[in-house]
């Protein structure tokens, strides 16, 4: 084994700065949608929309830096049916104890189910909240039937999100040890195993 840097002071922020307004951005507006009476309403939706604005310049700062610096690329799909032999080590693999099919490197630190997944969260899942959120704090110029589908649909990706998150917080789990991934992204540093 030896030990590397595998995620930079950037990658650490994003991350934890992210997670955390996920993490606000759903109890808010979950609160705000189905009247948990976390917040009085109107606090909620202006707590909701500052934190929608920080995340947005959290998502601009992070493209920015993922382009600047070519980390985008850790995000292509890699080839060579590594995906499926991802898929059945998470399905059964790391229950016989069957060792990682993918090795962590500092050049390639996603594996090709988290390029699949994160893909899919950066170009699909994040962008479509943004839009139906967007449209529904716009609501004075939509139709009351768009509004309650907009609702509806801005409601239906956050709860993918927070699915997303939780199957992520798992996942973290499933490292060499119970708490190596969580503190690989806390201190950047990690254990590998030499080539």
């Amino acid at each position: 084994m030896r030990r590397v840097k595998i995620y930079t002071r950037f990658e650490r922020f994003w991350h934890w700065a992210q997670a955390v307004l996920v993490i606000l951005l759903a109890l808010t507006g979950f609160d705000i949608h189905f009247g948990w009476g976390f917040f009085d309403w109107e606090l909620g939706v202006s707590l909701h929309v500052i934190l929608a604005w920080a995340f947005l310049i959290l998502v601009v700062f992070a493209a920015f830096w993922h382009f600047t610096t070519g980390q985008w690329k850790q995000y292509l799909p890699a080839g060579g049916g590594m995906a499926g032999a991802m898929l059945r080590y998470y399905l059964g693999g790391i229950f016989r104890n069957e060792s990682h099919p993918v090795k962590k490197t500092e050049l390639s630190k996603l594996n090709p189910l988290q390029r699949i997944a994160y893909a899919l969260l950066k170009i699909i899942l994040i962008p479509a909240l943004v839009v139906t959120g967007v449209l529904y704090a716009n609501y004075n110029d939509l139709a009351a039937a768009s509004l309650g589908v907009i609702a509806q649909l801005h409601a239906f990706l956050a709860f993918l999100m927070v699915a997303f998150m939780f199957g992520h917080m798992y996942l973290s789990t499933t490292g060499r040890t119970f708490w190596s991934n969580y503190k690989a992204m806390i201190t950047g540093w990690e254990d590998v195993e030499e080539d």
